[in-house]
């Protein structure tokens, strides 16, 4: 969708505070086009919708990517140049000096196993929205908050169930620390990183349409979001998981041993 008007559309840019590089004009919010590429990342791809990154995807700069992190949600430089070393390793060209979103579909690169909102590679589509994953997710977010411990919870689920279904399952020791990194994210970026909550509302509205939920009362961070920031909260979900995972071990150890105790009474 294009304004026709001018004002519109300097009203609309000043509003919403879309200055991206000069050489990747604004635009209003509008989904991928048919030459357009994306991401396994919702949060990328909205801000390549919302035109924060360049609106096509493709030859992302080390400029675009700081300048749209730190306009969009108030990353700081560190954080956001951390972000693009990422993308860069996405690049099979390995002299690149910029990514594409769709680089980063390059599977136990960036994107792996058991995601909280795509498919496994294994089973073909690994990089658009799938609902039915997505749908899995969320049912671990059980209140109006998403907290350390259901953020956790869920993405646990996800690994279970990737094992389960996926003959191929594995994520690499490389990216493991990552792969906690996508459930920290929403929370650190969107939410209170202090409290270790975010609105679900918000992180739902951002996975189904990859848009910054800013009509559901979003806006982004008052003070800068570091680096360290993130891996704390990325250590946080990781050490919930350990938790999580070994009281479901000691459950069934139990559960075992009262079975064993009958089965001895029994005889």
């Amino acid at each position: 969708m294009k304004f026709s008007l001018f004002f519109a559309a300097t009203v609309l840019t000043q509003a919403f505070a879309l200055s991206p590089p000069a050489d990747h004009p604004p635009v209003p919010w509008r989904p991928a086009g048919p030459n357009d590429v994306r991401a396994p990342c919702p949060m990328l791809n909205a801000l390549a919708n919302h035109g924060y990154l360049p609106h096509d995807g493709k030859d992302i700069t080390e400029e675009h990517t700081v300048t749209a992190l730190g306009k969009a949600l108030n990353i700081d430089k560190e954080f956001a140049l951390a972000l693009f070393q990422n993308g860069i390793s996405a690049n099979p060209d390995k002299n690149a000096t910029t990514f594409s979103l769709s680089d980063l579909t390059r599977h136990n690169v960036v994107e792996h196993d058991a995601s909280l909102s795509r498919q496994d590679f294994y089973f073909g589509n690994d990089h658009t929205f799938n609902r039915e994953v997505f749908e899995e997710t969320r049912s671990y977010w059980k209140g109006s908050l998403i907290d350390v411990k259901s953020a956790a919870e869920a993405r646990q689920a996800r690994v279970k169930t990737s094992q389960a279904m996926n003959p191929t399952f594995d994520i690499p020791e490389s990216i493991l620390t990552s792969s906690f990194g996508e459930s920290a994210f929403p929370i650190v970026v969107m939410g209170d990183k202090a409290a270790g909550t975010v609105e679900k509302i918000w992180v739902e509205y951002l996975f189904e349409n990859e848009r910054l939920p800013t009509e559901l009362g979003w806006s982004k961070a008052t003070n800068e979001i570091s680096y360290d920031d993130f891996t704390d909260m990325t250590k946080r979900i990781q050490e919930a998981t350990e938790q999580a995972q070994n009281a479901t071990t000691k459950a069934c150890v139990i559960k075992h041993a009262g079975r064993h105790a009958r089965h001895q009474a029994a005889h």
